[in-house]
């Protein structure tokens, strides 16, 4: 029985080592592909390309505006579309003493092109916020952004 045991051992062995030195085909080892959607990115102020951002600077400046809890229903090859609270400091009596205050939007993203930094991906150039319950002083109930790059 203890020599069964011992056989079986070297058995596993063999056949875990001779596994291990089949080399496998490189398109059988990597990853699923890219979907076209994964290839379309926003840029943020950072230069950092992100697919479906859970939130997103809009002022690069001094960070007094930035989209927070993003909630993606959509994000395509050509456009995206979610919900998301935008965060703006109301600067008063100056933005380093002023508080922030939310406004629920819905973010469209579109115009997706070619991304200088990286040809391989495509880059939306326009978002649009729509404010569906109040809006920062001094801004339309649409507003439209060109996003950098």
């Amino acid at each position: 029985m203890h020599t069964r045991n011992f056989r079986t051992a070297i058995m596993l062995c063999a056949a875990t080592a001779l596994a291990a030195a089949i080399p496998v085909p490189a398109s059988a080892s990597a990853s699923a592909p890219a979907t076209a959607e994964s290839r379309v990115v926003a840029v943020d102020c950072f230069s950092n390309p992100q697919v479906r951002p859970g939130d997103f600077l809009l002022a690069c400046g001094d960070g007094n505006n930035r989209l927070i809890d993003i909630h993606w229903s959509h994000w395509g090859s050509t456009s995206a579309v979610g919900r998301a609270l935008d965060a703006v400091n109301d600067c008063d009596p100056y933005c380093a003493a002023g508080k922030f205050h939310t406004y629920p939007v819905i973010v469209r993203l579109d115009r997706p092109e070619t991304w200088k930094a990286d040809t391989g991906l495509r880059q939306f150039t326009r978002m649009q916020l729509v404010y569906t319950d109040g809006r920062p002083a001094y801004t339309e109930r649409v507003a439209t952004h060109e996003l950098w790059d």
